[in-house]
C-alpha cells in the first residue's frame, strides 16, 4: 500500500507500514505517482493528490493499483 499526498494528511500511515510519498504539490504528486513500485496494489490519494493526477487515475482501474480518495 502507498499513500501519495501533502505531508499532514500521509505521515501517520507510515505507522502502519504503508509507503509513504509525501507531495506538496502537483508535480511531486505526479513524480510520486510515476514511480511508485510495481507491487504496490493499492494507492490512498488526497483528494489534493486526486486532483494533481487527474485522468491518470482513472487510467489505473484498467491494469494499475487499486485507488482510493481520502475525504475531505
Amino acid at each position: 500500500m502507498a499513500v501519495i499526498g501533502e505531508t499532514v494528511r500521509v505521515a501517520a500511515f507510515g505507522l502502519a507500514g504503508a509507503l509513504v510519498r509525501p507531495a506538496e504539490d502537483a508535480e511531486a504528486v505526479r513524480e510520486a505517482w510515476r514511480t511508485l513500485e510495481t507491487h504496490v496494489a493499492v494507492v490512498i490519494l488526497t483528494p489534493r493528490a486526486a486532483e494533481a493526477l487527474g485522468d491518470a487515475v482513472a487510467g489505473a482501474a484498467t491494469g494499475g493499483p487499486l485507488t482510493v480518495v481520502m475525504p475531505d
